[in-house]
């Protein structure tokens, strides 16, 4: 905690700059994990029952399955129709993932920035000083590094999430699949 603190007195302007980016960047990672882990779930689970549902024998698809709004006509199918709402619902289920993904791939980068702007600036002041001995430059690299770490620390929950969501997604989008299938059959 206190090499955080140091970090924010002795960093340069975009090293904190850096350091609130990856703060952001958790918060928002976090945020739309939440949010759409909890919506697929319940979509999920609403898709399910429509799925056994028609395997049990009924005509139609549960009023809340997605599929509800694109099979109005019990007794007639119409494939392009479902289709089109396999399209939207795929849409709306990855909702989010860019979000993770962006995070997942750039945060590393934003960190690395950090820490190679911090390591100049305290190569600039050693310079300055007129010298440096390793007891000098290894606290410099050390709290450079922050940076570095801080951007993997974002970056492996969000690419966890991501993974996450996906496979959430997968499984929302097989039983609208099936139930496309029963109803064709």
């Amino acid at each position: 905690m206190s090499t955080i603190l140091h970090y924010f007195q002795n960093g340069t302007w975009v090293t904190v700059l850096v350091f609130i980016t990856l703060s952001i960047y958790l918060i928002s990672v976090t945020w739309v994990f939440i949010y759409r882990f909890f919506y697929l779930n319940a979509w999920a689970a609403r898709e399910k029952d429509s799925v056994e549902r028609l395997a049990l024998g009924h005509r139609s698809v549960s009023e809340l399955s997605v599929l509800s709004k694109c099979n109005r006509h019990e007794d007639s199918v119409n494939p392009h129709a479902l289709n089109a709402c396999l399209k939207a619902a795929e849409k709306d289920s990855t909702g989010g993932l860019t979000i993770l993904s962006i995070a997942a791939s750039t945060s590393p980068f934003v960190g690395l920035f950090g820490t190679v702007v911090s390591i100049l600036d305290s190569f600039a002041k050693m310079g300055v000083a007129g010298g440096a001995s390793l007891n000098v430059l290894a606290p410099a690299i050390s709290e450079a590094l922050v940076a570095t770490a801080c951007g993997i620390f974002v970056a492996v929950p969000a690419y966890a999430f991501h993974l996450s969501l996906k496979r959430k997604s997968y499984e929302v989008l097989s039983y609208i699949q099936m139930q496309i299938e029963l109803l064709k059959s």
